[in-house]
């Protein structure tokens, strides 16, 4: 019902940590729920705690199982800060949307940290602040013109000169956007977290099974998978992150092929603070620091072509993120420790599509996390939940898939 694609090639970071249990099951006769999420990474695991949370009955499947997909391979950098800049996405949806926009993801960052605080999940959460730093995309001067238009939107951001950015964080660039209060955490327990949770409350979850059919009655949907079982639901949400299924529409969605490398741990060599830092820069370049020191480094994004094409640019990439991230911060041992090569999916506005399918009635989906996956994943837990309980979340319509782009 949708292709299958390798999603990531190389040994991620987070296998040097204590991988969590996989507690899903074969599918051994036919079932039914009030939904059915299609897929088991951090999206579908939140979507379940959500849903659960409504006191609805939930089944998962995941055709490879939990977190085996682009969960594993993901650098968490949980930001609020979208991929596409306020003063960027006015021009393409129009200024009022682009700020409701970022203001609902900082919104989605605060109820994400508030939610894994009440549930208690022990993901080695740490609030961070985030630099993103003068490059080829955005000058000094349109930094500091994002910065204006943060502020106008009601979200805080510091404009730091190149004399108070090489002072406070020792980094020689034009100039930086410093924000506060995005999140750094280990993907994987976060997962299985909200896995746990759902559980708890009576969420089943099956695996490895493959959903190849979806028929529709006037109640309820039924699911078909290549093993041979049904599973009837009120609702399905697609959470297949970025293999989208044949319903799933693709014209703004597009695959993006992304490198990363991890350094030792080298906690005593980190710059202040350990912030996020990111360039606005074309190819893009983005890092982050573990619990335990090590540097994740990211970027040098290629358009997807296919799974070799994308693995055999792996020395090449790992050794450019090596180069770059040593110019940045020469006081760091950036010889990788473990490099890897992924897949992610992008709109044109930067923005997720997410809610129910048109022509597809009890159905709804997600895609296009771009560089916000985790954040864009909170974002769809409460509009989805919201939706299949029967209530109203007032910016439904600003992801919705076939919404325009621009403005009227």
């Amino acid at each position: 019902m949708g292709r299958k694609l390798d999603l990531d090639t190389g040994t991620p970071v987070w296998s040097a940590y204590r991988a969590p249990a996989d507690r899903s099951a074969p599918l051994q006769r036919d079932a039914a729920c009030d939904v059915l999420i299609v897929g088991l990474g951090i999206s579908g695991a939140m979507a379940a705690e959500a849903l659960t949370a409504q006191g609805l009955s939930v089944i998962g499947v995941d055709r490879r199982g939990p977190m085996r997909g682009s969960t594993r391979s993901t650098t968490a950098l949980v930001q609020f800060e979208i991929d596409e800049p306020i003063t960027s996405l006015s021009g393409k949806i129009g200024r009022a949307k682009a700020e409701q926009a970022w203001r609902r993801s900082r919104l989605a960052v605060t109820n994400l940290q508030g939610r894994i605080a009440q549930l208690g999940i022990r993901c080695r959460l740490e609030t961070r602040s985030s630099l993103y730093v003068a490059g080829n995309v955005l000058g000094a001067g349109k930094l500091w013109e994002e910065a204006q238009a943060r502020v106008a939107a009601g979200l805080r951001a510091t404009y730091l000169s190149a004399s108070a950015l090489n002072e406070g964080f020792g980094i020689d660039r034009a100039g930086a956007i410093l924000s506060d209060n995005n999140l750094a955490l280990d993907p994987l327990k976060l997962t299985v977290g909200f896995l746990r949770e759902a559980a708890r409350r009576k969420a089943r979850f099956y695996a490895p099974v493959e959903v190849t059919r979806l028929v529709h009655h006037a109640s309820d949907v039924v699911a078909e998978t290549r093993e041979g079982r049904r599973i009837t639901a009120g609702h399905v949400v697609l959470a297949t992150g970025y293999e989208l299924m044949d319903v799933v529409a693709s014209d703004t969605h597009s695959i993006i092929s992304t490198y990363v490398i991890a350094t030792k741990p080298q906690k005593s060599s980190l710059w202040p603070g350990a912030a996020f830092v990111w360039e606005a820069s074309d190819p893009y370049l983005y890092m982050r620091a573990t619990h335990d020191g090590r540097v994740i480094c990211g970027g040098e994004d290629e358009e997807f072509q296919d799974e070799d094409r994308r693995d055999a640019l792996i020395p090449a990439k790992t050794a450019r993120l090596a180069k770059k991230l040593k110019q940045l911060f020469p006081q760091l041992d950036t010889e990788p420790d473990f490099a890897w090569a992924g897949s992610f999916g992008t709109t044109t506005t930067g923005l997720p599509s997410i809610g129910p399918l048109p022509g597809r009635p009890r159905v709804f989906a997600v895609q296009g996390y771009g560089g916000n996956g985790i954040t864009f994943s909170q974002i769809a837990s409460e509009l989805v939940s919201t939706a299949i309980s029967g209530g109203r979340d007032t910016d439904a319509a600003l992801f919705a898939f076939g919404r325009e782009d621009r403005s009227a």
